[in-house]
């Protein structure tokens, strides 16, 4: 019976172990992330996975909040387009109490972003994942945002 306890105390040990660690992975990924969207990195799409869910939620003028899923291609789209003139604006994201939380085999980011062109912070989150390589890759997306134009053609 000894050492059956002993064997789930190690057991125990080892997974809390394996879990702290993956977290420290976790934010390093994001991290990383940060670093490339905040630098214009060419490799920042290589971060998410091919199928990455984005979501906007588009907070209103009259304080109600609308989701608008957003296809990956068109998000690739429009940053690609918006860059030169973030570039030059000096345009940078930055994120405030960052927490990790697991979700399943992955993991969510929730976290309060704050872009350098204004003075709120608003709701992010990022589940993320290893794909097939075991590579770190974001698989969704959700950011809130005051921009209206994601309400077209969503």
């Amino acid at each position: 019976m000894k050492k059956l306890y002993i064997l789930l105390s190690f057991v125990m040990i080892f997974n809390l172990n394996c879990f702290a660690g993956e977290i420290q992975d976790v934010q390093c990924f994001f991290n990383q992330y940060i670093n490339a969207a905040n630098s214009y990195d060419s490799s920042y799409f290589d971060y998410y996975s091919d199928n990455a869910k984005i979501v906007r939620v588009v907070e209103k003028p009259d304080g109600t909040k609308e989701s608008v899923n957003i296809p990956l291609s068109r998000y690739k789209s429009e940053v690609k387009k918006s860059s030169k003139l973030a570039r030059l604006r000096n345009y940078k994201n930055m994120y405030f109490n960052v927490k990790i939380l697991p979700h399943g085999k992955d993991y969510k980011i929730v976290a309060m972003r704050m872009p350098s062109t204004s003075d709120y912070k608003i709701p992010a989150h990022f589940i993320v994942g290893k794909d097939c390589s075991g590579n770190w890759k974001i698989k969704e997306e959700s950011m809130n945002t005051r921009v209206q134009k994601f309400l077209k053609a969503g």
